[in-house]
């Protein structure tokens, strides 16, 4: 394909994809955002300096015991909920069980949180397999179509690049030296 054919080709691809790039591009960087300032990033770079005060091998009381009063405790606060999963931090300031409740006809509910040694509640969450942000930056928020302009909009990335590189080496000049051989 020649150079002009190449940078129509370009242009039009930039233009139908622009939209859809800046969308994700500003939902990417609110993404990284929240979670490079948020609460849940500070409370992980704490725990990476503590250690666990569980060794292996554990003893099933170390694990179970605490497991049993969160469900005790989840069970005094949503009787009948269906459990979705069970996190156990032992570094955490103080160590947590975490129960992940979902509804009755699916989908997600609860997140209850309890202190690991004692088994009392410590705090209720709304619970989302995923935060929206995540869900709006991959389009997942609207549903499966928005999935898929998720990943047409990825696919026009990679067009929009490759066909950019094929124009930069095609008016590349050879023969030039220093950062004239890069920038023209």
């Amino acid at each position: 394909m020649s150079q002009p054919a190449w940078r129509k080709w370009h242009r039009w691809i930039g233009f139908a994809a622009a939209p859809f790039l800046l969308f994700a591009a500003v939902t990417g960087v609110v993404a990284g955002a929240v979670e490079f300032f948020g609460e849940d990033e500070e409370a992980r770079e704490q725990a990476r300096a503590r250690v666990s005060p569980v060794t292996l091998p554990a003893p099933p009381g170390a694990w179970s015991d605490p497991i049993g009063k969160a469900f005790a405790g989840a069970a005094a606060r949503a009787g009948g909920a269906p459990v979705d999963r069970v996190a156990v931090d032992f570094k955490a300031d103080p160590p947590t069980v975490t129960v992940f409740t979902g509804k009755p006809e699916g989908g997600e509910d609860k997140k209850l949180v309890f202190d690991a040694r004692t088994g009392d509640f410590l705090r209720e969450e709304a619970y989302a397999d995923k935060p929206f942000l995540v869900r709006l930056h991959s389009g997942e928020a609207v549903g499966d179509w928005g999935l898929v302009a998720g990943m047409a909009w990825g696919l026009a990335l990679v067009a929009v690049t490759v066909s950019g590189a094929v124009i930069y080496f095609a008016m590349r000049r050879p023969g030039r030296t220093g950062l004239r051989r890069l920038f023209w």
